[in-house]
């Protein structure tokens, strides 16, 4: 990262109107990783200041806070706009510290927005100043950071190398939140690779901590990862266990969207294992949230979960109860792809039940819409 790339012309504050925001997307990242921020601390770091170096102290934690502020309402091109200023007035005190600062929350920012490589190079470079300041809480957050970068750039080494290194600092230091963050993120890595017995290893000892620290937010996280990490492994009953932990704390925070998620993968769990009745019995709740927060995918992926579970079965006549429901849900939502599929359901169905001048009729409706 060359510093010079930041505007380092410009050290004077301005108000939120008048930033000048990158041309950047502002999608968030959408992930079930730990992101922890590098400090919600920004004081000056020189208490023995001249009156003019305070001054632009002062500004300078100003700009980091409004930035962490935007960042955290996800103004991604205004907070990076701050964080470059901060940068700025830090570079001209020569402050180590409040550079790496300024650095390290620009790499979470250009994370967020899924700018891996440009989050790579903006935390390598705060690293080097967060070591000069001997700043280590700093650093475990920034080794963080380019942890998660690196495997999402699916460069499985390096993100375990700097995730390993975040862990041994947060523990040096008695960082419990970075010690969490760090073992969560390194279950996630060992399961990109496939390594599923490891990344459950982590994720247990992340859990732990989550736990003891009383974060639901990371618990669900973690709770997840488990779940998804023992359902590759085929151990459903596990995989059940730990949706099921998931789904009693969705429940207490009435997180009704995330409850739906998680019956899906309870339904498909039990299915999995062959509890077709429990697969039933969590796609009609699913069913029932769906309608209530009137989410036709996700009502119509309910519909399409029963209707399988009970062809399974061999209770072709429900089967077809809800394949047929099913069916009007997939044609408001214009979506041919799952009409087509559960045309051809119906036609086995019927056949199954011996009914085939039902059966030709729906196989007859199918081919008509795959010919239009």
């Amino acid at each position: 990262m060359k510093l010079s790339d930041l505007n380092t012309e410009s050290t004077c504050i301005q108000s939120a109107t008048n930033l000048c925001p990158v041309d950047l997307p502002v999608t968030p990242v959408v992930s079930r990783e730990t992101l922890v921020p590098l400090d919600d601390s920004f004081s000056s770091s020189s208490s023995n200041s001249a009156p003019n170096s305070q001054t632009l102290q002062n500004q300078a934690s100003q700009l980091l806070n409004l930035g962490y502020e935007q960042y955290q309402s996800t103004q991604y091109e205004a907070a990076i706009d701050c964080f470059k200023q901060a940068y700025a007035a830090y570079l001209n005190l020569s402050d180590t510290q409040g550079q790496s600062k300024a650095l390290g929350y620009l790499g979470l920012t250009f994370y967020s927005l899924k700018h891996y490589s440009k989050a790579i190079e903006y935390c390598q470079t705060a690293l080097v100043f967060a070591n000069q300041a001997q700043d280590q809480r700093g650093a475990v957050k920034i080794l963080s950071t380019m942890g998660n970068a690196y495997r999402h750039l699916k460069d499985s080494d390096r993100a375990i190398e700097y995730q390993l290194q975040s862990l041994t600092l947060a523990r040096e230091v008695s960082d419990r939140q970075s010690e969490m963050a760090a073992l969560n993120n390194l279950g996630l890595a060992y399961k990109a690779i496939g390594h599923c017995e490891q990344a459950i290893f982590y994720e247990e000892h992340s859990l732990a901590i989550a736990q003891e620290l009383q974060d639901q937010h990371v618990e669900e996280q973690i709770l997840k990862n488990l779940g998804n990490a023992c359902y590759s492994l085929g151990n459903y009953v596990k995989a059940i266990a730990y949706y099921e932990q998931r789904l009693a704390l969705a429940r207490d925070l009435r997180d009704y969207r995330l409850e739906i998620q998680i019956l899906r993968n309870l339904s498909n769990a039990y299915y999995a294992l062959g509890d077709y009745a429990r697969s039933i019995n969590c796609g009609e709740q699913r069913l029932k949230l769906a309608r209530t927060l009137q989410d036709p995918r996700s009502e119509e992926q309910s519909l399409g979960c029963i209707a399988v579970a009970y062809d399974s079965m061999g209770e072709y006549a429900k089967a077809i109860e809800y394949y047929q429901q099913r069916l009007i849900a997939a044609h408001r939502l214009q979506d041919w792809r799952i009409e087509e599929q559960v045309l051809g359901s119906l036609k086995v169905a019927y056949y199954a039940l011996g009914d085939y001048l039902k059966a030709t009729e729906y196989a007859n409706q199918r081919q008509n819409l795959v010919q239009n």
